[in-house]
């Protein structure tokens, strides 16, 4: 009997402690469900939290750069308006005024001829709204030598403000005829034809 009585004490400390291990189990897996997903936001939030101090560190060093890019701008507006590469004029029509009498002065003074000039009418490139200036557009018909050409060249393109050629027709003009030997004399008299473009800023309303 009495070892009958041992073993049913001990079958019961048994299920107590079985009770226990199944209670603490079941603590584990209810805690294991819960903490799981509050590690997992954890992380995410960490991952989160990093990659936004990374951008706000590029934000910081891209905001620390802004006076200088505007620094740097500044300058090269001031040296552009310093070299004077656009036209001043307020208007289209002063602008192609002023050129036209650049242009008269160069060939004269190059000893050329000036037949005639022409102001053009601005093409779609200068009515761009992207565009930032307006193309000035004149032709000019000229005779000289092929010297004088050379002088007018060079003075067009090296002149403030900036001009370019364009379109250049070049052609012989016939000799005249020897009265004596009946045969025409070779000319070194050229006809020149070209445009000459210019630049001026648009209004800030253009």
């Amino acid at each position: 009997m009495l070892s009958k009585g041992h073993d049913e004490v001990l079958t019961a400390q048994q299920q107590r402690w079985l009770a226990v291990g199944l209670l603490i189990i079941v603590i584990l897996i209810v805690g294991l469900l819960i903490m799981v997903p509050v590690i997992s936001k954890g992380l995410a939030l960490n991952d989160t939290k990093h990659n936004l101090l990374f951008k706000l560190q590029q934000y910081e060093r891209i905001l620390a750069k802004k006076e200088a890019v505007i620094a740097s701008r500044d300058k090269i507006k001031q040296q552009s308006a310093e070299q004077g590469y656009f036209n001043g004029q307020e208007t289209e029509a002063l602008a192609s005024a002023d050129m036209q009498d650049v242009i008269k002065k160069i060939i004269v003074g190059a000893g050329g001829q000036l037949t005639s000039t022409q102001t053009i009418p601005s093409t779609d490139n200068t009515t761009d709204s992207a565009t930032k200036f307006n193309h000035i557009v004149v032709r000019v018909s000229m005779t000289g030598n092929s010297e004088m050409l050379r002088t007018v060249l060079y003075k067009i393109e090296t002149a403030v403000p900036l001009m370019i050629i364009n379109q250049i027709d070049i052609r012989p003009v016939r000799g005249r005829r020897n009265r004596k030997t009946g045969l025409v004399d070779p000319s070194n008299e050229l006809t020149i034809n070209f445009q000459a473009v210019s630049f001026m800023r648009k209004p800030p309303n253009g």
